[in-house]
């Protein structure tokens, strides 16, 4: 019998959604490359997504090292490491300035004398400062740099040679979607995080002939409890609200142990990019094809945004935690306020 158009239309919907769907099994295998016994150096592995990464390292037998500046949050996220199966012995906590890089190097150095030659590195480290062109100085860009550009720099710089030596490596840059896509009011984070994405798929052409592969992830937005840590200008409590809440949507924003799975399967299989979330994948894409549009669409979603700040006081940064309101505060950032207490925000 000859199919209708209906039923051709019902076969070519099913068709696509089993492509779909199968793309999507194979693209989450776990892939080979198993992190038991290796030793893992995290970035900023005391609180949110680094957090994570970080739990599930430990609770699958790596030997694990976070890095951030803060002790008291390096100290309660080693206790939760060592609650998921890392040890006394295979877990390391230290403060450092990742910004500096002899800090950096006695960094490599002193994980490697006490766990180990560095088998992965995860370079996750981040700041946010978000606000209109206008509020921004040249100190917000340069501190984007020196902590999404350099200092992943300068960690990839400390174990490359232990990792040609051996043979093999895994390094992954957390990158942004913001680095794909320039998002208004996130000049100076976006334009460090393209920079980031440049570094990353430049070592990866050129070190994957000594079997080290590099792996860029740009996240979309993730719930991972950190929009407090994030520093506003201009009007900052106006400010602070679209992006907390745009933070916490369901259905635009991914949780940060589904990210920490996806992200740990491309480097087990040594992917040279993962792009989280569909909103995400789908920007990206239509940046790739018709970037002139996106970025004048963009221009429209800017109009929107709060206003450059006119007082003095628009030009200083300010912490999320000190730009609430009323809305920011109400049930419309309550998975991110759940995701705070659970990844030590």
């Amino acid at each position: 019998m000859k199919p209708t158009p209906r039923t051709s239309s019902w076969l070519w919907a099913a068709g696509f959604g089993l492509a779909a769907l199968a793309t999507t099994v194979w693209r989450n295998r776990r892939g080979s490359y198993e992190l038991a016994g290796r030793t893992v150096l995290i970035t900023g592995g005391s609180r949110g997504l680094g957090l994570v990464l970080a739990r599930r390292a430990a609770a699958e037998g790596a030997r694990v090292a976070i890095c951030a500046r803060d002790e008291q949050e390096l100290a309660r996220a080693r206790q939760d490491l060592l609650a998921c199966g890392g040890t006394e012995a295979t877990v390391l906590a230290l403060s450092r300035d990742l910004t500096d890089a002899n800090d950096v190097r006695t960094l490599v150095e002193e994980v490697e004398s006490r766990l180990g030659p560095i088998d992965v590195l995860v370079n996750n480290a981040g700041i946010i400062i978000g606000g209109p062109l206008e509020n921004m100085d040249t100190r917000d860009f340069e501190d984007a740099m020196n902590t999404h550009f350099w200092a992943p720099f300068h960690a990839m710089q400390a174990v490359l040679p232990g990792m040609r030596q051996r043979g093999e490596g895994r390094i992954i840059n957390i990158s942004s979607l913001g680095g794909k896509v320039a998002i208004p009011h996130l000049t100076a984070y976006s334009a460090s995080k393209f920079a980031l994405v440049g570094l990353s798929e430049g070592f990866r052409a050129e070190l994957s002939q000594y079997g080290i592969y590099v792996t860029t992830v740009c996240p979309g937005l993730l719930r991972t409890g950190s929009p407090g840590h994030a520093e506003i200008k201009g009007q900052h409590e106006k400010e602070y609200a679209w992006f907390s809440i745009a933070d916490a949507l369901p259905g635009f924003t991914m949780s940060a142990e589904q990210a920490a799975r996806r992200i740990w399967n491309a480097t087990r299989r040594g992917d040279g990019e993962l792009i989280l979330s569909l909103p995400a994948k789908l920007l990206a894409a239509f940046h790739g094809v018709l970037p002139g549009t996106t970025v004048d669409v963009l221009a429209w979603v800017n109009r929107a945004l709060p206003a450059t700040g006119e007082s003095p006081a628009a030009n200083e940064r300010r912490a999320g935690y000190d730009s609430e309101s009323p809305l920011t505060r109400s049930f419309l950032t309550t998975l991110n306020k759940q995701e705070a207490r659970r990844n030590n925000e």
